[in-house]
This record gives structure tokens, C-alpha cells and sequence, in this order.
């Protein structure tokens, strides 16, 4: 199989204009409460209208991609993010918000379900491992950077004259009390971008392997029957609602309880959330060639749950530290529930791994209850939400019972290859 690097490039890059446009709403959050007046229940709508997506288009994008090919789910995947930004771009109200999200996550949940089939083939099955881990440094990389950017925009758009022709052009197309929107229309001209780059290049045919086709008929209900596969469904459910839900509500904890501007210091907590996140990612895999899988995701989901409890009752200092810590701890739990999960049924992995997927769906719920629960018992006491999440993760370790563990390495020399 010939390895394609330029195709190879653009699934790295597709990986980071699919966070970059995924986790922003965390930091905009308190703008977006303070633009359109809304209490805490309203803004939880917004994360919800984004990630539910997951969950409904999932699974039918696995069917489209067997009937119509990579390219076209593509471009179909960057038009539905074109319409989304733009719309809520040229229409910044909160009911177009929800639309417009709903139109954006589905792209994004198409965008999943392509891509990693099309970078095991561009990039060759020998190296497939090595390529996924780069492009969860992109994925990272823009969650890290998105958040810069947002503070960049509402720092300088509307802030007087300038000479840079993007703040000069944000001037003349963004309202002056939503300078926040400049985002969205950033997202709609690198997803019109991508639509045109994707539209002049020659893809590879991707032949999917056995355990990344999605069977909607027999193996489904077979799946749907067995109590582990839903166990583990709770398991990313949990996680994605936890990553989340710490995501979209640190901003707005931080400057209701501590006084922090959300467009400067509380953004940048969030963009440390999810570098550490992205430098666990790398920890947690020296980690598992080292410890049993389970044990390594009882400590960092005892640590996410210290740390949370810190940030949230401790003084400002320690919240400055121990949310984005929350990030480093949570950085294995994705991959290890994922394994667990494939590591404990003996077949249909593709499918299985379509249902899992769908779990994504939990970046919708976990943060609307926090709203929900805010708007009742404040924002504080609602964020503890979140240990019913963690503890499940937490207890996942104890219960799961793969049939293969995951390989670990029996000397030092062995770690080294030496």
C-alpha cells in the first residue's frame, strides 16, 4: 500500500479544524449569557444542541460513507459547518445558535466517522498507530489555540482604528457588542476552504477493514443486548459529558465566584485545560506500557476527582491550577474505555465502535443538567454533577473484565527497545 502524505496532512488538519471548531464554546460561554441574556438552563442548551448531534448522526454517517465514499461525506461534512457558522454569523441570535450548532456538530460527526479509515489507508497500516497519536496532537494543538484566538477578537475588534485588514474587516461586519461572533465567521471561511481544497484532490479508495464497517441489522441488536456494550456506551457517555462539562462551565465559575474575565484569564484556563489534556495523552501512553490499563484509569480518575473538588472549593490560585489539571487527568480516560470496551467482545468491533461513538452524545446532557442544576443551586454546587460522571469512569476500572489486557512491558530495557 503506497503511502499518501499530503492526504495524510489534510486528515491531521481536518483533526484540528474539527476541534477547533468543537471546543470553542466553553470559552465564549459567558458572552454568549451575557449577549442574549440568559440564565444558566438556557446556556446549556448551546453544548447540547452541538453534541446530540453526535449521537443522532453517528452511526448514519457510517452508512453514507459504505454508499457514497469518503470524498462526497466530506464535502457534504465542510457544507453543513459553511451553513452553520454563516448563518449564525450573519444571524447572531440564540434560536439560530442552537440551529447553527446542531448544523455544525453533524458536519463534525461526519468528519469523525471518515477519517480514521481514510488515515489508516493514506497513511498505511504500519504507521497507523504512530499517525493517530499526531493527529490527537492536532486535535489538541487547536483546543489549546481556539481559545487565544476568541481572546485576540474580543480584545481588538471594535477597539478603534487598525491597520490589519482582518481586525478592519471584523469591524465593518460584526455588531460591536458581539465582537465574540468574529469566530463563527472564521469557521465558515475555513470550512468553505477545506470544501474547496477537498474538492480538486484525488482520494485513495478505502477498502474498510472488518472491525471499522458499522452493521445496522443482526450485529447491532446482538450488541444492543449485551450488558457490557451498554456499560462502556455509559462509560464515553460519562466521559464526553465530564471533558465537557468542565469545558463549557469553568469560564463562567471562574467570573461568577472569583471575578476572572472570561476573555482573558478564563480563557486562557481553558486553553491550558486542553493542552494538558493533549500532554496527558502522551504520559498516559508511556503509562499503559508500563500498568495494567484499569489500574491507570483508577489513578487519574481519583486525581480528576481531587482536583475538580479543589477547583471548585479552593481559593483562586488553586483554581487557576486545578482545572486545567482536570484536563491532564482526564487525557487517558478516552482511549482506555474505548479499548476496554473493544478488548472485552470477541467481535463486530466496527459496529461496536459506532454505538461507542454515539456515547459522544454525552457532551450534550452532562453540561444542560449542570445548567439546569445551576439555575436551582448555583453554579458551584451544580459542577459537583460531575463526580457522579467521574465516579463512574472511576468504577470502570474495578468492574471491566477485558478479554486481553493491554501489553506492558516487563523490563526497562524493553520500554527503550534496547
Amino acid at each position: 500500500m503506497q503511502k499518501n502524505t499530503f492526504i495524510v496532512v489534510l486528515i491531521f488538519f481536518i483533526f484540528f479544524v474539527i476541534s477547533f471548531l468543537s471546543n470553542i464554546l466553553g470559552p465564549i460561554i459567558p458572552d454568549i449569557l451575557n449577549s442574549f441574556d440568559l440564565g444558566l438552563g438556557l446556556a446549556g442548551f448551546l453544548p447540547f444542541s452541538f453534541f446530540v448531534s453526535y449521537g443522532v448522526a453517528s452511526i448514519p454517517a457510517g452508512v453514507l460513507v459504505e454508499k457514497y465514499k469518503e470524498k462526497k461525506v466530506l464535502l457534504l461534512a465542510f457544507f453543513l459547518a459553511f451553513i452553520g457558522a454563516l448563518f449564525f454569523a450573519l444571524v447572531p441570535i440564540f434560536p439560530v445558535a442552537l440551529l447553527s450548532l446542531f448544523i455544525i456538530g453533524t458536519g463534525m460527526a461526519m468528519l469523525q466517522v471518515v477519517i480514521n479509515p481514510l488515515l489508516r489507508v493514506a497513511g498505511g497500516g504500519v504507521n497507523f498507530a504512530f499517525n493517530s497519536v499526531m493527529a490527537q496532537l492536532f486535535f489538541g494543538g487547536a483546543s489549546f489555540l481556539s481559545p487565544m484566538l476568541y481572546s485576540y477578537f474580543v480584545k481588538n475588534v471594535h477597539a478603534g482604528e487598525s491597520s490589519n485588514f482582518i481586525i478592519e474587516t471584523m469591524n465593518k461586519i460584526v455588531p460591536p457588542n458581539l465582537t465574540w461572533i468574529s469566530l463563527y465567521w472564521v469557521f465558515a471561511i475555513i470550512a468553505l476552504l477545506m470544501i474547496l481544497i477537498i474538492k480538486f484532490i484525488k482520494f485513495p479508495e478505502v477498502e474498510l477493514a472488518d472491525d471499522e464497517r458499522i452493521d445496522t441489522g443482526k450485529a447491532f441488536r446482538e450488541l444492543l443486548k449485551d450488558k457490557k456494550v451498554i456499560l462502556f456506551f455509559i462509560g464515553i457517555f460519562c466521559y464526553v459529558g465530564t471533558e465537557q462539562g468542565i469545558a463549557n462551565w469553568t469560564s463562567k465559575f471562574l467570573q461568577e465566584y472569583h471575578g476572572v474575565d472570561p476573555a482573558t484569564l478564563g480563557a486562557s484556563v481553558i486553553s491550558y485545560f486542553w493542552g494538558l489534556l493533549t500532554i496527558g495523552c502522551f504520559l498516559g501512553l508511556l503509562l499503559l506500557k508500563i500498568f495494567d490499563s484499569r489500574k491507570v484509569l483508577i489513578f487519574f480518575s481519583s486525581g480528576a476527582i481531587i482536583a475538580l473538588l479543589l477547583g471548585l472549593f479552593g481559593p483562586l490560585n488553586w483554581a487557576l491550577i486545578c482545572f486545567p489539571l482536570t484536563g491532564f487527568f482526564a487525557s487517558v480516560m478516552w482511549s482506555i474505555v474505548v479499548s476496554l470496551a473493544l478488548n472485552s467482545v470477541a467481535k463486530n468491533h466496527g459496529t461496536l465502535s459506532g454505538i461507542l461513538c454515539t456515547g459522544i452524545a454525552g457532551g450534550a446532557f452532562v453540561p444542560l443538567i449542570i445548567g439546569g442544576l445551576g439555575e436551582l443551586v448555583g453554579l458551584r454546587m451544580a459542577m459537583l454533577f460531575l463526580l457522579v460522571t467521574l465516579g463512574y469512569i472511576l468504577s470502570i476500572g474495578f468492574w471491566a473484565k477485558p478479554l486481553v489486557n493491554n501489553s506492558t512491558i516487563k523490563n526497562w530495557k524493553e520500554l527503550f527497545h534496547v
